[in-house]
């Protein structure tokens, strides 16, 4: 009986065993031959889908938002990354939007970088022109009279710009602190590419008095140490003058990795220290983030 026992659980097992291993098998060939079957049914769609010309790709690109074609459509494949990637896709599209280098003959080196930095470009300096008085500046040095916005005495060759900021007998200096990361210019992007950085200032005298303009700007790293500096001489005017409107610029280029904040201070003073407003006159400052052309 015992023996009889063993020979029924010996016999069981195996064909049990077996039983299993051939659901296991007929259930995975049923899976293998579904899985074929919708592979089947792709590569047969695929098959009916023609290829499109990349011509016709490029056509679509360029009517599709720019941050779109990079973060998107530059993923799908092999060709349209190169596609995107392409010096020409960024000039065709620089050129229907009207966007072109002031001078003609030299060419940007990036020009994908050319066309985002062209669209972002703007004056980073808030109430440049005194048209909301004399908020958003800090003032440093507020002498004689103090700091004032009047209307132009003489017009502006931008005819929008229509007040100024006026000094007076005491030295009166205003500035402003621009953050870069919270401009939309993050570190990494400020150390790879160390875009151009233009500065731009307009100033003028009074005809009956002599005054002294200055003007010093300056690049500053996170702790707001500077890095680079722009500050010439100071500008003098004499008595009896055209009251002359003239503009200060420069160009900060190569300044290394850490540039996190600028800072633009200006103004100036009377010479004759007369009471009131016949010192220096400032307005349609700007300093602007721009792209770097070839030499």
């Amino acid at each position: 009986m015992r023996r009889s026992r063993r020979s029924k659980v010996s016999n069981k097992g195996p064909m049990s065993y077996q039983k299993t291993r051939m659901g296991q098998s007929e259930s995975g060939h049923i899976h293998f031959a579904a899985r074929q079957q919708r592979s089947d049914k792709c590569t047969a769609l695929q098959a009916d889908v023609p290829d499109v010309p990349l011509a016709v790709v490029e056509e679509i690109l360029l009517n599709l938002p720019a941050h779109q074609v990079v973060r998107v459509c530059r993923l799908v494949c092999r060709e349209w990354k190169e596609l995107v990637d392409s010096a020409s896709h960024w000039r065709e599209r620089c050129r229907r939007e009207g966007i072109q280098p002031c001078d003609a003959s030299r060419t940007p080196e990036d020009w994908r970088l050319f066309y985002f930095l062209t669209k972002k470009q703007r004056n980073l300096l808030k109430n440049p022109s005194a048209d909301d008085d004399l908020q958003g500046w800090e003032i440093v040095c507020n002498g004689g009279n103090h700091w004032v916005a009047e209307m132009n005495r003489k017009p502006f060759s931008d005819d929008t710009v229509t007040k100024c900021f006026v000094t007076s007998y005491g030295l009166c200096l205003k500035r402003q602190l621009i953050d870069l990361k919270k401009e939309g210019y993050n570190a990494a992007f400020m150390d790879q590419v160390q875009p151009h950085i233009k500065i731009s200032d307009w100033y003028a005298p009074r005809f009956d008095c002599g005054s002294e303009y200055e003007i010093c700007v300056e690049l500053l790293d996170q702790k707001k140490n500077p890095i680079s500096t722009f500050q010439p001489e100071k500008v003098l005017f004499e008595q009896w003058n055209d009251e002359p409107w003239c503009q200060m610029t420069h160009v900060f280029k190569d300044y290394g990795r850490g540039v996190r904040f600028i800072r633009f201070t200006h103004g100036g003073v009377d010479t004759q220290y007369w009471a009131g407003h016949y010192g220096i006159r400032v307005t349609n400052s700007s300093v602007e983030i721009c792209p770097s052309v070839q030499r």
